[in-house]
């Protein structure tokens, strides 16, 4: 099997991608609350990401 390495931001990409649509196909009820939902639940994973980089980062210097 071969083996898949990834990068801390491509593996936190794939993490949010995957969450966001298991979130937004588990709790809402049309298709596209559920399109709306999972969007939205991406979009504040990827700024996350960024914000909490942006912190470590100017916190190390």
């Amino acid at each position: 099997m071969p083996k898949i390495t990834l990068s801390h931001f491509e593996a936190a990409f794939l993490f949010s991608l995957l969450t966001s649509v298991v979130m937004g196909v588990t709790s809402k009820k049309t298709d596209k609350e559920r399109l709306h939902y999972g969007a939205y639940c991406f979009g504040c994973f990827i700024v996350a990401l960024f914000a909490i980089g942006w912190v470590m980062k100017l916190g190390h210097g």
